[in-house]
């Protein structure tokens, strides 16, 4: 996948359906000791994903790879500029908020086979992918005409599947969307039913606060569509 990535820039948009968790809020990130509401992790991804798309297309979306990682918040209405870097060793692409890269992206055009899960088996969750989930991309202002053209699910509904695990079962409260790695594994479309299975692989303490890493499975009539392992901070320090 030799094709130029292209810039792209948005105002950042806090979707009032992450107000269950609190950062997301005006009153909870301030509580939380951010200077505003906190635009969902899953949102800057959505952000982030677009170069890879718009450029490699329906191949990427179904076969590609994604690491994206955290570094500061992004405040509701902040100008994010998506900025791809084409590095020797394959392309990074960077969010930025004025001169704070917020978070990175490092696309490849296909993954390695996800092996066997471990670790402690959470409850599946089930999810018909209606416009709750196909939607999302959309409603968070990433309208690339990829994905209605070729009636294919955006792949921000993987992390943000991965986020439900998180706020379903393993979190109280404020929590914090750290990193995921995210492979693309077959074909998904909106109104399909997906079964999420999920696994706790690690848990460990760090100065900003305690972390849950969880790999995440998901599969669409028993085929896998994608897997991600997924990292957030699940109990803020107080």
């Amino acid at each position: 996948m030799s094709l130029t990535l292209e810039p792209w820039a948005i105002a950042a948009v806090n979707l009032a359906e992450h107000a269950d968790n609190p950062v997301h809020t005006e009153a909870g990130g301030l509580a939380a000791g951010y200077d505003g509401a906190v635009v969902a992790g899953t949102t800057i991804y959505a952000y982030l994903s677009r170069p890879a798309a718009a450029a490699w297309g329906e191949d990427w979306v179904l076969g590609g790879t994604a690491t994206v990682r955290f570094r500061c918040p992004v405040l509701a209405d902040e100008q994010v500029n998506v900025e791809p870097i084409d590095a020797t060793d394959g392309w990074t692409i960077e969010a930025r908020v004025g001169d704070a890269v917020a978070a990175t992206c490092e696309v490849e055009g296909g993954h390695e086979e996800p092996g066997e899960p471990t670790g402690k088996r959470l409850e599946p969750l089930v999810a018909e992918l209606d416009d709750r989930w196909a939607g999302y991309a959309a409603r968070a202002g990433e309208d690339l005409p990829l994905y209605a053209e070729r009636n294919l699910v955006h792949p921000v509904v993987w992390p943000s599947l991965a986020n439900r695990v998180f706020s379903t079962q393993l979190v109280d409260g404020a929590w914090v969307h750290t990193r995921s790695i995210i492979r693309h594994l077959g074909l998904a479309r909106p109104g399909e039913t997906a079964v999420v299975e999920a696994f706790e692989i690690d848990r460990f303490e760090t100065r900003s606060g305690e972390r849950a890493v969880v790999d995440v499975r998901i599969s669409i009539d028993g085929t896998p569509v994608a897997a991600v392992e997924h990292e957030a901070i699940v109990r803020l320090p107080r």
